[in-house]
């Protein structure tokens, strides 16, 4: 493949997600690549919650998730059923 074309189809995908969140830019998941934030067992769920442990933008990440009611994923170190259960307490 041609770099050009890689690296354009890069820019398209990313700069909208930045100019909407732009903390994104800073979070730990960006240099992860083995591990799943959209978890299928409880060992992918820990992994996933341990790096948004280390995250400094964790509360924006969640804060995130919730004003968008983001269904899939663990967002800010909280899963699915987690921020199901916090939008019904709130």
């Amino acid at each position: 493949m041609n770099t050009m074309d890689d690296t354009a189809t890069f820019e398209a995908l990313t700069a909208p997600i930045l100019e909407e969140r732009p903390w994104s830019a800073f979070a730990a998941c960006q240099e992860v690549k083995d591990v799943s934030f959209f978890p299928q067992n409880k060992s992918q769920e820990r992994a996933a919650a341990a790096i948004c442990g280390i995250c400094p933008v964790r509360e924006e990440c969640l804060d995130h998730a919730l004003a968008t009611n983001e269904r899939l994923g663990m967002w800010g170190g909280v899963s699915e059923k987690r921020r199901r259960a916090l939008a019904r307490a709130s």
